[in-house]
């Protein structure tokens, strides 16, 4: 049986931002992200390709079975309808791929599963905004698998069908996170604590966005195993 291809989007970086390369690679692009987004995939049955930025994403979505958006840059604020706060740190080159790959997964119903980044590329593409600045929630004073806060699950969801509980540990490691969700658009998980969004999923695509990193935790994600197995049924 063909496995399910999820594309993987990373992010831009130059050999110089990264140690244990010569210095005459400084100026050469990286297109870098998390290993353990591809292990999850493969380990849920999956298929993972990297999509290069360079390229015309539409020419992507016509041979993906499903995207994960993974972490990194906060996407420019005035996509949002937001003035820059000082904060951020753009990649407006990967905000228009990004953006112009999930109008396309939309268009063939093709699932996504955003992460970190992910959720807020989710959110502002359905129209919703972000909250610029929440440092509190970034603990980098901890090992990235560390489950720092529970998540509260909303009864009914795809979440709570995946996990099959209330609550779930989590890590987190954003700076960002949703603040008005977007069209058709619900909120499916909150931070007890402090009422933080940490997932959405739309109502009627099978998008879900989550704001921990699930691919950084050591056990298997059941996330990954609802992506492929969506993937695998999606209309042909």
């Amino acid at each position: 049986m063909t496995k399910p291809i999820i594309g993987l989007p990373g992010r831009r970086k130059k050999v110089a931002d990264i140690t244990g390369f010569p210095p005459a690679l400084g100026h050469v692009d990286l297109d870098v992200y998390f290993a353990g987004y591809a292990r999850e995939v493969i380990a849920a049955g999956g298929l993972p390709v990297h999509l290069p930025t360079d390229s015309d994403p539409l020419d992507f979505v016509e041979s993906l079975d499903g995207i994960v958006l993974s972490g990194g840059a906060d996407i420019v604020p005035a996509r949002y309808g937001a003035e820059a706060d000082g904060n951020g740190d753009y990649e407006p080159h990967r905000d228009d791929f990004e953006f112009a790959l999930l109008e396309g997964a939309v268009k063939r119903q093709l699932p996504v599963l955003g992460i970190c980044r992910g959720i807020q590329v989710i959110n502002v593409f359905f129209g919703g905004t972000l909250h610029q600045h929440q440092p509190d929630h970034a603990r980098y004073d901890v090992d990235p698998d560390t489950r720092v806060h529970n998540v509260r699950l909303e009864p009914g969801s795809i979440l709570g069908g995946i996990y099959g509980r209330d609550e779930l540990p989590v890590n987190s490691l954003h700076h960002q996170s949703v603040d008005q969700p977007g069209t058709d658009l619900q909120v499916t998980a909150v931070c007890p604590t402090d009422g933080t969004i940490e997932a959405v999923e739309h109502m009627s695509c099978s998008i879900v966005g989550v704001q921990w990193h699930p691919e950084m935790h050591h056990a298997h994600e059941q996330i990954f195993d609802w992506l492929v197995k969506q993937a695998e049924n999606r209309p042909k």
